[in-house]
């Protein structure tokens, strides 16, 4: 059975294990090592099964700015999960287990960049419909999309959104 739990400090050598090998690269991993140290508001979650940890989710602060409006929210990235665990549910019992507690903590939104074929089934849409764009040039439309927690936060919301600087190591 998967227990999706808050990550705890013994965890996090596993976690860079698990980003290493599902993104077959070390730069995800060194930005969640990186936020891990300088960002307390991060919210990082575990799957864990038999006392093993097979995946990992993470959600960092972002900033939609324009001339009228900031507004704070949150951001998803990574989530990884090893590759022979994949396509199994662990991912998406992670991402389930993160909204939930976003919403709990009164989060009025949360923006992915990723696959459009996976995150929509959790509520996910195209972020350019809700007035909202990428701080990076060149992602494609459909991969950067968002989910409005609280719709009173967001009217009238429209704008760039920002990731945190350890992020654009990766663009």
């Amino acid at each position: 059975m998967i227990t999706i739990r808050i990550e705890r400090p013994e965890d996090i050598p596993h976690v860079r294990i698990i980003n290493e090998h599902a993104f077959e690269q070390p730069t995800e991993a060194n930005i969640v090592d990186k936020l891990r140290q300088s960002c307390p508001d991060c919210l990082s979650l575990v799957a864990e099964e038999d006392n093993h940890l097979v995946g990992h989710i993470l959600f960092s602060p972002v900033v939609v700015e324009n001339t009228e409006h900031r507004i704070e929210g949150m951001g998803l990235a990574p989530m990884a999960v090893l590759t022979d665990r994949q396509r199994q549910g662990i991912g998406s019992a992670l991402v389930r287990r993160g909204l939930d507690i976003l919403r709990e903590r009164c989060c009025p939104f949360i923006i992915i960049l990723g696959h459009p074929d996976f995150y929509p089934r959790f509520g996910f849409e195209i972020a350019s419909k809700r007035g909202l764009s990428s701080q990076w040039e060149g992602v494609p439309d459909e991969a950067f999309m968002v989910l409005i927690l609280d719709d009173n936060s967001m009217e009238c919301v429209s704008g760039i959104a920002r990731y945190r600087d350890e992020f654009n190591e990766a663009m």
